[in-house]
């Protein structure tokens, strides 16, 4: 199985996750656990930093698409960013940019969350 490691910086009411590896069937039960986590604690502002991830299957993505309406429906949401091109085409292929703020770098999501809140 090839590793998988999420990292967390929280500023405020907004939490950046790090993604690193390989978000499959057989990783994203972390991903999930991780969004629990931030539920739990009402934190519901969250950036995706896809910089180290290298790979993501369909199971991955379901994770953003399990969690999307509870964050937005507590006034939240998934802002995603620094994806490669590989990731970027794999979302964008399935239609995630209508769906999800997709943005080059860590900073516009940021701007994002500061200018709609």
């Amino acid at each position: 199985m090839d590793e998988f490691t999420i990292t967390e910086k929280k500023t405020d009411d907004l939490v950046i996750l790090y993604l690193n590896g390989f978000l499959d069937a057989h990783t994203s039960s972390v991903l999930e656990k991780k969004f629990e986590e931030l539920l739990s604690k009402k934190l519901y502002k969250v950036i995706i930093n896809f910089a180290g991830l290298s790979y993501i299957s369909s199971a991955g993505l379901g994770v953003f698409m399990a969690y999307i309406e509870t964050l937005r429906s507590n006034s939240g949401d998934i802002k995603l960013s620094n994806m490669s091109d590989k990731i970027y085409n794999i979302f964008d292929m399935l239609g995630f940019p209508i769906l999800f703020n997709i943005v080059r770098d860590e900073s516009e999501a940021v701007t994002l969350f500061n200018t709609n809140a």
